[in-house]
């Protein structure tokens, strides 16, 4: 499973004139924390690049209420281009995660763009692919994985992010816990685990609570602090005590 990406951000891929050429054909707008840039099922067909902040990308799932996040998307990130090349309803939300600053292109003015500068064209073709893949191994991990691997697998993932990134490590006291941590930090409440790995908040808290019982994690308010990595990512490979 994968929140981050391994690829490049698509606006870095780009030349410095291709990319200046891009941003030229939308405006830039901001948005709250928590705003929907795209809604799932919508039938709009702008694209965003984001220039500042980061956003969840999630969708329904059979238990109603409850949303998997596929992702984490960053400054650079292009999304909202399914709905813009075939014009079908949105395939997912992507929503805020704090203030958000993004460039906002038409979906006519992006396809008429891509048209006529083929190597573009090639890098949206291939992040798309890219992004399939992984929201099928999201899918698929949903349905064979325990809670526990799952969660356990999403805590490795996110405790070696980008510093840059929404849920940074930390070596320092945890900002929101009031704790002096010294192993790597997940800053996230328990919904939002659970929401990046398709469960309940309660199966979550469960998993977490067998987690500390064995001394492998920590937790205090929005924060899980990564005791012992190692075990922590046996148990993601499969590897139950």
């Amino acid at each position: 499973m994968g929140l981050l990406g391994n690829e490049l951000a698509f606006a870095h891929t780009l030349t410095p004139q291709e990319r200046e050429s891009v941003m030229g054909l939308g405006n830039r707008k901001r948005y709250p924390a928590d705003a929907h840039l795209l809604t799932e099922g919508d039938r709009s067909s702008h694209v965003v690049i984001i220039i500042r902040g980061w956003v969840t990308v999630s969708v329904a799932t059979d238990r109603g209420a409850t949303r998997l996040i596929l992702g984490l998307r960053g400054p650079g990130e292009l999304l909202g281009e399914m709905a813009a090349l075939d014009q079908h309803p949105r395939s997912a939300t992507v929503r805020a995660l704090g203030s958000i600053e993004a460039q906002v292109i038409s979906g006519d003015a992006f396809r008429r763009f891509l048209a006529l500068h083929p190597r573009v064209s090639g890098l949206v073709i291939r992040q798309l692919t890219s992004r399939l893949r992984s929201a099928d191994q999201e899918r698929s991990a949903l349905a064979s994985l325990t809670v526990l691997q799952r969660l356990a697998g999403r805590l490795v993932e996110l405790s070696g992010a980008d510093p840059s990134g929404p849920y940074a490590p930390s070596d320092a006291s945890g900002p929101s816990s009031g704790l002096a941590v010294s192993g790597p930090v997940v800053q996230l409440a328990q919904d939002e685990l659970a929401a990046t790995i398709g469960a309940t908040r309660e199966a979550v808290a469960k998993a977490l609570r067998l987690l500390r019982t064995q001394n492998i994690v920590r937790t205090g308010n929005r924060m899980v602090e990564i005791l012992d990595p190692a075990l922590l990512a046996l148990l993601a490979d499969g590897h139950q005590e």
